[in-house]
């Protein structure tokens, strides 16, 4: 578009009315190109070059999710406006392949671009010295056949999807993440995420529910200098012990020097209401019902959602000191 053609063009002016909305607020303080650091948005071979760069792709996207727009035709209709080509860095509206073919490369490496995104709340000092992990139901569309009927133990109801595994910190910030069959995930999982989590900065406690009362779980933490703090399982055992927390029992067999008081582990405990708010705002973000057919499509929407939570932390924390920028409520 020329600069003649942009004078004539009446939508120019509602551009920069908008200039300090919350969309161009989430772009104001991050740069997204790194994307173009990928091996999967690198030019064809052939010689075939990208319509649109990857990191306007992803602004795009961005805007779109945090507008609760979803799929490729809505989103490539959405980036019809101009006010929202014009802010996302467009020179022009994307074309559906276009959105399609990102969507599709970024499928690839969405869980990368999370982690990049982590790193970078992590250098703001977002994180605290608490985690807290739990999982999360993530609801399918019908025509998803690669969803299953998945049972939700804190509701006591079945749903069809999948499930999330999230270890969060702070205000509600997600730092490591993984897509799971159902909301009932594997030890496994468990065991993967939190490694995940402490390869990004160790924290002193690691909290969970009792689902998270395993030995390995217990034993890899303590190992690693922190403290894991779950409610004992007495079902797990025709012996129960008499403790609340299995970290008091793990103590007691490896140190007789480390003490923890009742009320200190209760205090701790109580933060894990923390993930549960990280769950709520990442599901506004667009994990709860996922609007894609396909697991791989499904888990590429999850981790946006996750990508968007981080988005919206890092835009709150730059936006923060300054009295008369506009908090992002997400």
């Amino acid at each position: 578009m020329s600069s003649a053609t942009l004078q004539d063009d009446p939508s120019v002016e509602t551009f920069f009315n908008v200039a300090e909305t919350e969309t161009l607020a989430l772009f104001e303080h991050l740069s997204f190109e790194f994307l173009e650091e990928f091996d999967v948005f690198a030019p064809a071979k052939t010689g075939r070059t990208r319509e649109h760069e990857p990191p306007e792709l992803m602004r795009g996207f961005l805007h779109c999710y945090y507008h609760d727009i979803y799929g490729i035709r809505p989103v490539e209709r959405e980036l019809r406006n101009t006010v929202v080509w014009l802010s996302c860095g467009f020179d022009r509206p994307p074309s559906r392949d276009a959105v399609d073919r990102f969507l599709t490369d970024l499928e690839h490496v969405v869980d990368e671009v999370f982690d990049r995104l982590v790193e970078q709340a992590a250098r703001r000092g977002l994180l605290d010295l608490t985690y807290c992990i739990d999982s999360t139901d993530v609801r399918a569309m019908p025509a998803d056949q690669d969803a299953s009927k998945c049972y939700d133990p804190t509701d006591e109801e079945y749903y069809y999807g999948y499930g999330c595994t999230i270890v969060s910190t702070g205000q509600k910030i997600p730092i490591a993440a993984e897509f799971t069959e159902s909301k009932q995930a594997p030890e496994e999982t468990a065991m993967r995420v939190t490694r995940d989590a402490l390869a990004v900065a160790k924290p002193i406690w690691m909290v969970g529910d009792s689902a998270y009362d395993t030995l390995d779980w217990h034993d890899h933490l303590l190992a690693a200098g922190v403290v894991p703090v779950a409610p004992y399982n007495a079902r797990n055992t025709d012996d129960p012990k008499d403790i609340e927390y299995r970290v008091e029992d793990r103590i007691e067999q490896h140190s007789k020097e480390v003490q923890l008081k009742q009320s200190t582990l209760d205090e701790t405990y109580n933060r894990r209401t923390g993930v549960e708010r990280t769950n709520e705002s990442v599901k506004d973000c667009g994990l709860g019902r996922t609007h894609a057919r396909g697991r791989v499509h499904a888990r590429a929407q999850v981790f946006l959602a996750l990508c968007l939570r981080l988005v919206v932390a890092i835009t709150n924390y730059e936006r923060g000191d300054n009295p008369g920028s506009t908090i992002i409520t997400v």
